[in-house]
């Protein structure tokens, strides 16, 4: 983990002034977080900082060149110097505000590592452990709030499939082809149980919706007995609550399961003009599959190519030189 120490944190309150806050990295996490800073600059600088994150790795989760990224964090640093923000735990009236800036990191330090943006490993352990054990930190710290309750239901429910993800051999499997049976049911009941007690505030947040929609994959007894429609519907609810083009991606994988490839295909193309996703490797992967399916052979291997090109992670790499391999010549 990287270290930011600057002279104000001798100012920091004891223990005793917040004992619930026993974490440097989630205590600095919240210092991170300041409200003078724009939202996309707290969550970059406490990846950057404070979660070890490179600046490559924070500018893929923003969807975002890296020159871009450094720029950001660069002012943010400059913000808290020339601003004279202190680096101190916050006080119980001032965590309110904070709260979604760190949730917003939290999560995205456990989709940095679920699935590692490069390298030989499907997965960085170390980052899903991380974001773990913050989000723990986080609802011991905030056990009443249910977007808390949300983003540890999230990560819990997608972790529990974590052994099913790839094959012996190191291969990826589709979530289609995992074995439910070795999933790790103990975690899927702790987080059903937390979107539950999460989706009882109204209405229902980002990281509750979130948190639902990986519940029903999680609990359904196979991949031909998913509620996709039921899917589809949670992530009209959220795109609402979060316009995210991430969040529309994903919508339309679901909408092209749900109703078929030339509905998600259709749901795809209205993303054409959002310039976030543009060198999106899972745009590219996505419009590869819906083409495959629709026997659009030569558009979908010019899909798949894009997508390789995109691509860093050498697990995800392998599956779709695989995909274009069957494609034939």
């Amino acid at each position: 983990m990287a270290n930011y120490v600057t002279p104000q944190e001798s100012a920091l309150p004891s223990e005793a002034d917040l004992p619930a806050v026993v974490d440097d990295r989630l205590r600095l996490i919240f210092t991170c977080c300041h409200p003078a800073l724009s939202s996309e600059t707290q969550v970059a600088l406490s990846l950057r900082l404070l979660c070890g994150l490179t600046t490559s790795e924070v500018a893929r989760a923003f969807l975002v060149t890296e020159p871009t990224m450094a720029a950001r964090i660069t002012r943010g640093k400059k913000k808290i110097s020339t601003s004279h923000i202190p680096y101190r735990v916050p006080t119980a009236s001032e965590l309110p505000a904070r709260v979604d800036a760190v949730l917003s990191a939290i999560h995205l330090v456990f989709t940095t590592g679920h699935t590692a943006p490069s390298g030989s490993d499907l997965m960085r352990r170390d980052l899903v452990e991380r974001a773990l054990d913050l989000a723990r930190l986080l609802r011991t710290l905030l056990p009443d709030d249910a977007e808390v309750e949300g983003l540890l239901a999230l990560i819990v429910l997608t972790d529990a499939r974590r052994q099913t993800r790839t094959n012996s051999d190191g291969a990826l499997l589709l979530l289609s082809e995992q074995d439910r049976a070795q999933w790790d049911q103990k975690a899927i009941a702790e987080g059903a149980a937390l979107v539950r007690e999460a989706l009882r505030s109204r209405p229902a947040g980002r990281f509750a919706l979130m948190a639902a929609i990986a519940a029903m994959h999680a609990e359904a007894p196979s991949w031909d007995e998913t509620d996709w429609r039921e899917i589809v519907a949670l992530y009209d609810v959220l795109l609402i609550e979060w316009p995210s083009p991430v969040v529309a991606l994903n919508r339309s994988v679901a909408v092209g399961i749900a109703d078929g490839p030339e509905a998600g295909l259709a749901a795809l193309s209205e993303l054409a003009s959002e310039g976030h996703l543009l060198g999106y490797n899972y745009l590219a992967s996505t419009r590869a599959d819906f083409l495959r399916r629709l026997g659009r052979i030569d558009e979908a291997r010019l899909a798949y190519l894009e997508a390789l090109e995109l691509s860093e992670n050498d697990v995800e790499r392998a599956f779709l030189m695989s995909r274009l391999n069957e494609l034939g010549d």
